[in-house]
């Protein structure tokens, strides 16, 4: 297992990605925008690799408490519906179960945990369905 990636909010997605592009070196790897959901996605390759950060900006808010800019963890796994069933086996409270690309969990202080197919990362809708 390892994380695939986190994901935060920004408010101004043009000065985020210099600030990970141009301060930080961050590689920008893809974007996508989705109109319905008013938001775009943009995941960055941090310099030597490892996770990726997935910044998320919605189009309708300009700033975040800290705090309220947390998104979630993604953990890498072989079967995420498996992986999740066993979780809540475990005891851990059902949230987001499996839907063929990805399941979420939450840690005991509420924080999000997705669970995601043990692959490259890949955009929502782009994820596997096996």
């Amino acid at each position: 297992m390892h994380i695939a990636h986190t994901m935060i909010r920004v408010g101004n997605l043009e000065r985020s990605l210099e600030f990970y592009t141009e301060k930080l070196g961050f590689e920008l790897v893809r974007t996508r925008e989705v109109p319905e959901g008013r938001f775009t996605l943009a995941f960055l390759q941090p310099p030597g690799g490892g996770s990726l950060l997935e910044l998320t900006f919605n189009w309708d808010t300009s700033a975040y408490e800290l705090g309220s800019g947390y998104g979630h963890i993604a953990l890498a796994v072989e079967h995420p519906g498996e992986f999740y069933d066993g979780l809540i086996a475990k005891g851990v409270p059902e949230y987001r179960p499996f839907n063929g690309r990805y399941a979420f969990v939450k840690d005991p202080d509420g924080y999000q945990i997705e669970l995601v197919f043990d692959r490259a990362p890949k955009m929502p809708d782009e994820a596997p369905t096996d």
